[in-house]
């Protein structure tokens, strides 16, 4: 743990974990918020699904042109642009009582997520030292996985209340908060987006991100089948409110998961390390095949998001190594336009394998999607080579003089 304590001793590093989280509390709300309030407004389970689908393929399919906007302008204008709007757009919505009207503004809602968890990564680098950028991006994991967490849990209590409408009120409140908070720190506020080199090629072209794209397809659809795969398999057993506990353990041991990874020694590479831990997540995925909703998914679901958690930090890192200079934002948004899109898909073909065949069927659908994965990655190993190496001791030094202390 000391080198969560010198981390955390940086000038800085308390205001980017504290100022944001809010607003991620918030992000993990809004699924079951939009599910519940089109659920109680239209009495349709169905559309209580649609709703959720359409606003995450809104999201998902405009996040790279939201994060190149940030590579362009910074972030202090589209931040204090994208939260109000946001914010304002989930009490529009929890006024609609229409169906039509309630799928538009969910539409419009996605069109307009502030990209706030892309905001935060590019300014890890400005915080803390490069030997320091392991850990720090081992407790954003951790961060965004407790606010992943903490906002289901929230959404489903105050849905539950005497109170039934409030969790869009709540989950506003908690993103004018959170990404207002972040949009006037100093560290935000004064981030100045790279100048692109001049034999620039558009990440599209880039064959390092071309195949961290295509693995994100394969594990974008198998995390959108188990996503839906767990209460489907639940439901179908009579045992729904089980999935709570599934996605809960699965959530927390995720927490712990991207704190191990910070603890890795830095003499290893984070390509070797996202390999390593990338073969024993397919060993650690197969057993949620032959599991029932109960302690024995409640395990293996903790085994896989543990090993997730950790390898989240390396993916992370391997990125940032791998992308061209002027994407800091931009790349991460594309790469999750790919990945969440395929999620959706991933989502829609998961339920109707699960109601149609089996469960277990789309359960084996994430086995197989992390496997491919991971042979993508191992064949395409060489077009990520840049991850593949150690800083020096001058380099070390050069990245800490580089961050002398600052105020916010």
């Amino acid at each position: 743990m000391k080198r969560y304590r010198e981390l955390f001793a940086i000038p800085n590093v308390w205001v980017l974990v504290l100022s944001a989280f809010p607003a991620r509390v918030a992000y993990g709300m809004v699924a079951l918020a939009i599910f519940f309030k089109t659920e109680d407004a239209t009495g349709s389970i169905a559309a209580a699904g649609f709703a959720i689908g359409i606003n995450s393929v809104a999201g998902a399919a405009t996040a790279g042109l939201r994060g190149m906007l940030m590579d362009k302008y910074g972030q202090k204008w589209p931040l204090r642009i994208f939260v109000p709007g946001y914010a304002g757009m989930m009490l529009i919505l929890n006024t609609m009582e229409n169906r039509n009207g309630i799928l538009l503004a969910a539409f419009i809602m996605g069109i307009t997520a502030p990209p706030i968890n892309l905001s935060v990564r590019p300014l890890w680098r400005d915080v803390v030292p490069k030997d320091f950028l392991r850990t720090a991006y081992a407790v954003d994991t951790s961060v965004m996985s407790s606010a992943g967490v903490l906002g289901p849990v929230i959404a489903t209590s105050l849905a539950l209340s005497s109170r039934p409408g409030s969790p869009l009120v709540v989950a506003s409140i908690f993103m004018l908060i959170g990404g207002g908070g972040l949009a006037i720190t100093k560290v935000s506020r004064n981030w100045i987006p790279e100048k692109k080199e001049e034999n620039h090629i558009s990440l599209w072209r880039h064959k390092a991100i071309q195949l961290l794209m295509i693995e994100g397809c394969f594990i974008g659809f198998g995390w959108g089948a188990f996503d839906v795969a767990v209460p489907a398999f639940a439901t179908l057993e009579e045992v729904p409110h089980r999935t709570a506990w599934i996605l809960a353990a699965m959530g927390i041991a995720n927490i712990f998961g991207g704190l191990l990874g910070g603890l890795v020694s830095k003499k290893v590479s984070a390509l070797k390390a996202m390999r390593i831990t990338y073969l024993i997540w397919i060993f650690i995925s197969i057993p949620i095949v032959f599991t029932y909703p109960g302690w024995s998914m409640v395990i293996a679901a903790s085994f896989l998001g543990l090993v997730g958690g950790t390898i989240q930090v390396f993916y992370w890192e391997v990125m940032e190594a791998v992308r061209p200079k002027g994407s800091a934002v931009g790349m991460m948004g594309w790469i999750w336009t790919v990945e969440g899109t395929l999620m959706s898909i991933g989502a829609a073909a998961g339920g109707w394998i699960a109601e149609t065949y089996s469960p277990r069927f789309a359960l084996s659908i994430t086995c197989f999607t992390i496997v491919t994965g991971f042979i993508i990655l191992n064949l395409g190993k060489k077009r990520l080579s840049a991850a593949d190496r150690i800083p020096t001791d001058e380099e070390d030094l050069a990245a800490m003089s580089d961050n002398s202390p600052t105020t916010t």
